[in-house]
């Protein structure tokens, strides 16, 4: 009944389905949190590796990851999902329905983190490397324990714009059947047969994910900036 008090003042609309669907909309939307924690997870790793490799001396490794790169921001989500869910079987590799919807957003989100990282690295002062070097640190020791670190505090407003596109960019998964948010509004209206409403219902309910995400990315940035001022 949580859902329904909040519609209850919009005379004009029909929102009399939500005494009967309301936790059908919080089913689908702690499937969009967790395909969202997962992306996020995984597509930041796969990112920092790719940056790291773009960043790399060998000349092999940079054209795979630019390449990649490239190729996934310069192709459609939805494609790369057909290939994933469609294309994977006819090879003999047959993905659950969510781990396929997880794997392409992963790899695309990736692309855009490397992106996000790469510029974080380069920002750092060439110097700091420099000066880890020559305390005897090794390369790949100074970049983990002095340039990342200092990479992520600038690049957190990036990353968490990138987290909170991951959200709404994971309603496309709904095409291949896992039932997240932009799913069980769809089967809401063709069950109501209600065009509009489920998905205002739907909108809101996006709405108070990214937003509640957006806050907590401003709280933590806050304090790594109150940190770095101490």
């Amino acid at each position: 009944m949580v859902l329904q008090r909040c519609f209850e003042g919009v005379s004009a609309l029909d929102f009399s389905f939500l005494s009967k669907y309301q936790m059908f909309f919080i089913e689908g939307a702690q499937y969009t949190v967790i395909i969202a924690f997962f992306t996020v997870l995984l597509g930041s790793l796969f990112g920092l590796f790719l940056s790291l490799l773009k960043l790399s001396n060998n000349k092999i490794f940079k054209f795979i990851a630019a390449a990649y790169i490239e190729f996934i921001r310069g192709t459609p989500i939805l494609v790369q999902l057909y290939i994933i869910y469609y294309g994977l079987p006819v090879i003999g590799i047959e993905l659950p329905d969510m781990l396929a919807g997880v794997v392409t957003l992963s790899i695309n989100s990736s692309a855009y983190v490397a992106e996000i990282i790469r510029a974080g690295i380069n920002a750092v002062d060439k110097g700091q490397m420099e000066a880890a070097r020559s305390l005897g640190m090794s390369n790949a020791m100074a970049m983990r324990l002095i340039i990342i670190p200092q990479a992520f505090k600038n690049i957190l407003p990036a990353l968490g714009n990138e987290f909170i596109t991951i959200i709404k960019e994971s309603s496309i998964v709904s095409v291949i059947g896992i039932g997240e948010l932009m799913y069980k509004a769809d089967t809401v209206r063709g069950n109501t047969a209600l065009p509009f409403e489920p998905l205002i219902v739907a909108a809101i309910i996006y709405f108070i994910l990214t937003f509640s995400l957006s806050k907590l990315l401003g709280m933590a940035e806050g304090r790594l900036k109150r940190s770095d001022s101490h």
